[in-house]
């Protein structure tokens, strides 16, 4: 398949959002993406092969264009509450940051929330550290996106790996399996 038959059908918006990155439709593929993203796919998603070396927001920023406004990213969260581990993945616009003190805790309703440690992140979600993304994580995850993300026409987030990014629609994450909209964002620092 012809990368210009693949840019032909990018929506200029989705374009956008993956800076100087060659788009191409996700479902097609496959060997960007874990399985479990596979198969959780939001029809008309997109995808993009990048350096693994620059997977990390402010690298990818730097390197390809990607502008900040147009990317989310995907955080994991926890806290307890008489006992009881409550975990979510937290999808907020790059340009902010996870309240997780404020609104994240009272949304999972726990006394401290906290990131979870890099290694339970990595198990319990079956992806790259870095790469962690809302679409495909295990049944019975809550996901909590910010308003923005929700409201964003297409942002640029982790694929489940570091090799690869998606491009999605904001109301497609909002419409995952688990997912809840809430206003969890904080202005950077």
């Amino acid at each position: 398949m012809s990368g210009t038959t693949d840019q032909a059908r990018v929506p200029a918006a989705a374009q956008r959002v993956a800076g100087d990155l060659e788009l191409l439709p996700a479902a097609e593929h496959p060997e960007l993406l874990p399985e479990a993203v596979l198969r959780a796919l939001p029809e008309g998603a997109w995808s993009l092969a990048i350096d693994p070396g620059v997977a990390d927001t402010a690298a990818l920023v730097e390197a390809a264009g990607v502008p900040l406004d147009g990317s989310a990213n995907c955080v994991v969260v926890g806290g307890r509450r008489d006992g009881e581990e409550r975990v979510a993945a937290c999808v907020v616009l790059a340009s902010t940051r996870a309240d997780v003190n404020g609104a994240v805790k009272k949304a999972l309703d726990v006394r401290k929330a906290s990131f979870l440690p890099q290694e339970r992140a990595v198990a319990e979600s079956g992806m790259e550290f870095g790469g962690i993304t809302p679409v495909g994580l295990p049944a019975g995850w809550r996901i909590l996106v910010d308003s923005a993300v929700a409201a964003s026409d297409w942002v640029l987030i982790g694929s489940g790996v570091r090799r690869s990014k998606l491009v999605v629609r904001g109301a497609d994450l909002a419409a995952l399996p688990g997912a809840e909209v809430a206003d969890i964002a904080l202005p950077a620092r």
